[in-house]
């Protein structure tokens, strides 16, 4: 195994992180910026108002992402293990 395979595993890898976590981040991000936007027009500075939407939002990206985020996971860890046998030998 040389170099120029690490680095493309490792992309590969990162990418993967990327594109698997943009749907929870991405909603959090959306919650946030909106309910920041809620208290500034209103005024109130409770923690829990920003808190509680984002994680009912991030459980429910989760539940609407997840069976995608997992497949995506399962068919990337496949690859790697099949890929081990041709790196090595």
């Amino acid at each position: 195994m040389d170099a120029q395979q690490v680095f493309t595993a490792g992309q590969q890898g990162l990418y993967l992180l990327m594109l698997v976590s943009a749907p929870i981040l991405l909603t959090v991000l959306v919650i946030g910026l909106a309910v920041s936007i809620f208290q500034a027009a209103t005024q109130i500075n409770e923690v829990t108002l920003s808190f509680v939407p984002k994680v009912i939002g991030a459980i429910a990206a989760l539940a609407i992402a997840g069976p995608w985020m997992l497949t995506t996971l399962v068919e990337y860890l496949q690859r790697t293990l099949q890929s081990i046998p041709s790196a090595v030998g």
